[in-house]
């Protein structure tokens, strides 16, 4: 009756009760956004926020909520003039949308004013300032965003992500933890090497999982071993890939300030003292601020996969194909966006080098290849035409075509050197503290950075006369 009553007053105007009834229903709201439920508070801010657009913290409540609440877009608008009003939460939460969209410098930009709020109400700045470093250590991994040719993508449900991977006998096996030891509950996947006697996987201590390896004796998997790195590791090791040498093992961990949730590492087994050494994160595009799984390298065909559920709705990931590069080659522009595009792999067709057609690699990824079968060696890869790459020496049947593509092979090496030598430099120039030492350095830098610019082009012009002599020389046979 009372509610009746409050409704039918509400209606016919009378303020007084109207405005109660908004604060009671604000109390509510509040309090179920300090006990972290965003979805149920969240109706209740929208209705708000609509009434009063200039009330800066309603801006942030609604802006906060459908952030949590996986509207990343939407609450933007909100969050943005909740920072314009000073709201201090807004800072953070705006450095942490900013961070989703791969956009870093903002992110470090809103952190950094978010801690000067927070001394400034004399308020503990230490989470926010460890937030910081690993916003600053984003920001720098995609600056080095490597220039890896991502040649396919699949979305699939999480718990079936290996069945997007097919492994080359030769690489090993992988099957899920639940179907290997029929022990449902655990996600892991199982490694098994391709001798059949190793195999390798994860499972949950004291509440957290950690890698593991058994060893095949007669019929049965025994001597267990707990791996040495997750010591290091204070949160989960998970997806184990370890490659046909035995030593190089690659894995997903939460843990060692990780971007996201899990991130993508590499380490290798020291023989001598049975130990592995201090694992490696791996850098844009494989990690994101998001999960990241999985990475597993088939070297038969030359390709590798990774699975990461960035940009995936819950319950969903992304597998990724790709052309594994022989050595770290970086996207190299001076565009942020262009950067930012690569690193968050907003589309796999920017990736791409023009001219190529990936048609056969994606059909050979699907493809079973049994113990045995000679692998596919690869020199380089020269475009002929859309169905005709080369990938030998002796598949360049030219004389004069050869002879082009050699100091086309040459000019490239040369420009990997030079792009190393410049990686060198411009850290050296970095932490050099002498003024001499860096008008030296600088020289060197710009003098390099010329040569660099000069060799680009002539690659790209001896590769295209090295094809239109191919394609003539072959014209010429038909």
């Amino acid at each position: 009756m009372r509610t009746w009553i409050t409704k039918t007053l509400c209606s016919l105007g009378v303020g007084v009760l109207c405005t109660q009834l908004q604060a009671q229903t604000l109390n509510e709201a509040k309090q179920l956004y300090n006990e972290g439920q965003y979805a149920e508070a969240k109706p209740v801010f929208e209705k708000l926020v609509k009434q009063s657009p200039n009330n800066s913290s309603y801006n942030l409540w609604y802006g906060a909520c459908c952030f949590e609440t996986g509207e990343i877009d939407k609450a933007e608008k909100y969050l943005s003039f909740a920072v314009k009003r000073r709201q201090i939460e807004a800072f953070r939460y705006m450095g942490e949308l900013n961070y989703r969209k791969y956009r870093f410098e903002d992110a470090v930009d809103m952190y950094e004013q978010y801690i000067k709020f927070l001394e400034q109400k004399k308020r503990d700045t230490e989470q926010a300032e460890l937030r910081l470093d690993l916003l600053e250590d984003a920001q720098r991994m995609m600056e080095r965003v490597e220039n890896v040719q991502i040649i396919d993508s699949l979305v699939v449900d999480k718990a079936d992500f290996l069945s997007a991977y097919t492994l080359s006998e030769e690489m090993g096996q992988l099957s899920t933890y639940a179907d290997f030891f029929q022990e449902p509950g655990v996600l892991s996947d199982v490694f098994m090497n391709q001798k059949g006697d190793k195999i390798y996987y994860a499972r949950p201590v004291e509440g957290k999982y950690e890698l593991f390896t058994k060893s095949r004796l007669m019929d049965d998997w025994a001597d267990e071993k707990q791996l040495a790195m997750n010591n290091d590791f204070p949160g989960d090791n998970n997806y184990p890939f370890v490659m046909p040498d035995g030593v190089t093992l690659y894995f997903a961990s939460n843990g060692n300030n990780s971007l996201g949730g899990y991130d993508l590492f590499v380490t290798r087994y020291n023989m001598n003292n049975d130990t592995y050494l201090a694992p490696e994160q791996l850098g844009m595009p494989f990690n994101s601020p998001y999960n990241d799984y999985m990475i597993v390298y088939d070297e038969v065909k030359n390709l590798g996969w990774f699975v990461s559920d960035r940009f995936q709705p819950e319950g969903q990931v992304c597998v990724y194909l790709f052309i594994p590069n022989p050595e770290h080659n970086r996207v190299e522009t001076e565009d942020i966006e262009v950067k930012r595009a690569r690193a968050a792999i907003r589309s796999i067709r920017e990736s791409w080098e023009e001219g190529n057609n990936y048609t056969d690699l994606i059909r050979l990824a699907h493809q079973e290849i049994p113990y045995g079968k000679p692998k596919i060696e690869k020199d380089f890869e020269f475009v002929i035409q859309d169905n005709r790459i080369y990938y030998t020496w002796d598949d360049i049947k030219s004389p004069d075509a050869k002879t082009l593509y050699r100091k086309v092979v040459s000019t490239q090496k040369e420009i990997q050197s030079l792009e190393k030598k410049l990686d060198a430099l411009r850290m050296d120039y970095t932490l050099a503290a002498s003024p001499d030492r860096k008008k030296q350095l600088g020289e060197t830098i710009l003098n390099s950075e010329e040569r660099l610019n000069n060799l680009l082009p002539q690659a790209v012009e001896l590769e295209k006369q090295a094809r239109n002599a191919e394609v003539k020389y072959i014209s010429s046979k038909r």
